[in-house]
């Protein structure tokens, strides 16, 4: 069994802000694979369903982002789980928007979110990094992150979370290569080409026409001669 866990703030008011991008890939995968209802459970909501044949519960913490290892840690205990049987999917400043990282171990690089999961089970779980990108400056991260995406995120926005659901299988079963390659096919995907194919070889220029028969007899031809 394993358990995936999306950050994010409880509640309408932050439903689409980019802190919550943990949330909206776990709904994605939920949607996608079939889960079962959300329910209320482990301060939190959790979903259930199959990724691979593997049973996987969706956990999303209903605590606030502060306080998300209190969820995540009693979501453990009852399933009898292990760090490395966790992934947590939150949103990652130092990314590019669209970006997609997977990580085991590691700092928490200020996220409070993760700073909670740390202070609960440790350091050694799986991460879904999810870029958002970084407003340019330290002081205005706070309103950035609590701010709902703009108009213009939404095309990768929703590519990136289309890949995740692509690639959950492939996430579940430890194929971290194969989730990724999933992601980018949706983010960046490969170009068709629509030009005309080049032929192998330039054509031959088409051969000058000959010069029309001259039927002038040969005194018409001096009389002309000097006519000229």
């Amino acid at each position: 069994m394993q358990l995936f866990v999306g950050l994010g703030n409880p509640g309408p008011k932050y439903a689409q802000n980019r802190h919550n991008i943990g949330f909206m890939a776990l709904d994605r995968i939920a949607e996608d694979h079939g889960f079962g209802p959300w329910k209320s459970k482990f301060q939190g909501e959790i979903s259930e369903g199959r990724l691979g044949g593997l049973r996987v519960i969706l956990l999303k913490p209903a605590t606030f982002m502060n306080l998300s290892g209190q969820s995540v840690g009693e979501a453990m205990r009852f399933f009898k789980l292990e760090p490395e049987d966790v992934t947590v999917f939150h949103d990652e400043l130092d990314l590019a928007p669209g970006k997609c990282k997977v990580k085991w171990n590691g700092g928490h690089a200020g996220h409070n979110g993760l700073r909670s999961i740390h202070q609960h089970i440790g350091t050694e779980y799986h991460r879904v990094r999810l870029g958002i990108g970084h407003p340019g400056h330290k002081d205005r991260v706070a309103g950035y992150v609590l701010s709902d995406f703009a108009k213009a995120d939404q095309v990768w926005l929703d590519d990136l979370l289309r890949g995740i659901g692509d690639g959950a299988d492939a996430l579940a079963a430890g194929e971290n290569a194969n989730f990724l390659n999933a992601v980018g096919l949706r983010v960046n995907p490969p170009r068709s080409s629509t030009g005309t194919a080049r032929p192998a070889t330039d054509p031959k220029p088409a051969a000058a026409p000959a010069p029309a028969e001259d039927a002038r007899s040969p005194l018409e031809k001096l009389r002309d001669r000097f006519r000229g």
